[in-house]
């Protein structure tokens, strides 16, 4: 759903902390009656593309309920603390214990305050949707397949952690526990959302375990998201324009590997975009997930030449379209990870790497939103 930013409500909570218009939310809020109607609404139901889109709206407006509820609550309790505190006839121990409550409630308000910001700030409609990711061992040879594995484990323990399905498109593995490259998708609401910023270089510093000095190596990976294409993008590739190579899946080992032609390979000749699959047996499946592949590749290609367009000044966390800049550097024997688009550094990298991503993620989405009400609101910095 595309809201308009209220931006004179959002200047004067910028300017004037603690001054969210309550009246404008709750007039937003009336719309959540509208939205649970137009749900049960027959031609609504008979049109799959805006049942959809009425659901995210639902789902939006849900989401800001629930935050200014909490919001709201917070600076009513501020407000009968202050009173009680400021009562020169009242309980001294009282208004003791009102001052020590309105300390807690002063350190959750500038959270609770982002939380609304962030619900009346337009949405990017690809937030909810599952997210492709490609990782690419870069340089440092068969190191740096075998930090690319790494970091497929790192992703694949934060999903677990969500409850989020993995299912892998394409993959080169060296037989070692590393990957040349590896190509899959994270099914589960909001999945792009959490790994839009993952876009990037990512550079790890350790000692090899093949190493017999313990010296320490630098070695990378590149890692690129996009969102996955749905029925909504109404996305036709006429077969005039796509290329179809059937060849024999390759691997190390497994039943059936190079044994059938089953591998699909699909190229759009228009933009010379490529996507593969081999994980399936059926080569129907194969070719299935191979072109949801290429139709995120031509649908994120697009995007970026739509912001390009538009000049956008602001920094983009998701990257430009130069995938190979340095985002991230791990650093194993100091146990630190630094983020260098937001100069943030934390000395959990044990943690990390097991799919602890919450801190990190949590952080360059907070950065995000700066941007955007800086953005929205024309302030320079």
């Amino acid at each position: 759903m595309a809201r308009r930013l209220d931006v004179r409500a959002l200047r004067s909570v910028l300017f004037h902390p603690g001054m969210i218009d309550k009246a404008h939310i709750q007039r937003m809020l009336e719309k959540v009656k509208a939205a649970e109607t137009a749900l049960s609404d027959p031609a609504v139901l008979g049109n799959p593309s805006a049942y959809r889109e009425k659901l995210r709206e639902h789902a939006a407006l849900k989401r800001l309920e629930h935050v200014a509820n909490i919001y709201f609550r917070l600076l009513a309790d501020l407000d009968g603390n202050r009173e009680i505190a400021s009562d020169p006839t009242g309980d001294p121990d009282l208004a003791a214990m009102a001052r020590e409550e309105n300390a807690l409630i002063d350190a959750k308000l500038p959270d609770a305050e982002r939380a609304v910001l962030s619900c009346l700030l337009p949405e990017d409609a690809a937030d909810a949707r599952n997210a492709v990711v490609e990782i690419r061992a870069g340089t440092g040879g068969e190191e740096a397949a075998l930090f690319a594995g790494a970091l497929f484990r790192m992703y694949s323990r934060f999903c677990d952690g969500r409850g989020w399905k993995i299912s892998v498109i394409d993959a080169s593995d060296t037989g070692l526990g590393g990957y040349k490259e590896i190509i899959f998708t994270v099914i589960g609401e909001g999945a792009y959302r959490a790994f839009k910023f993952e876009s990037g270089g990512h550079r790890v510093q350790r000692v090899p375990e093949t190493e017999a000095q313990g010296r320490i190596h630098t070695s990378a990976a590149t890692v690129i998201v996009f969102p996955e294409a749905d029925e909504d993008d109404a996305l036709d590739l006429p077969e005039s324009e796509l290329r179809i190579d059937i060849f024999c899946a390759g691997g190390h080992g497994g039943q059936g590997v190079n044994t059938t032609y089953s591998a699909i390979r699909i190229t759009h000749l228009p933009t010379g975009l490529v996507a593969q699959c081999q994980d399936e047996r059926s080569q129907h499946r194969n070719k299935e997930k191979a072109m949801g592949v290429l139709k995120a590749r031509i649908l994120d290609q697009r995007r970026q030449a739509e912001e390009a367009k538009l000049g956008k000044t602001r920094l983009d966390l998701r990257g430009s379209g130069d995938r190979s800049q340095r985002i991230r550097t791990y650093n194993f024997p100091q146990n630190r990870m630094t983020d260098h688009r937001v100069n943030l550094t934390l000395y959990s990298l044990d943690r990390i790497v097991e799919g602890d991503l919450a801190p990190l993620l949590d952080a360059l989405h907070a950065y995000d939103l700066d941007q955007r009400l800086k953005e929205e609101l024309g302030i320079g910095g």
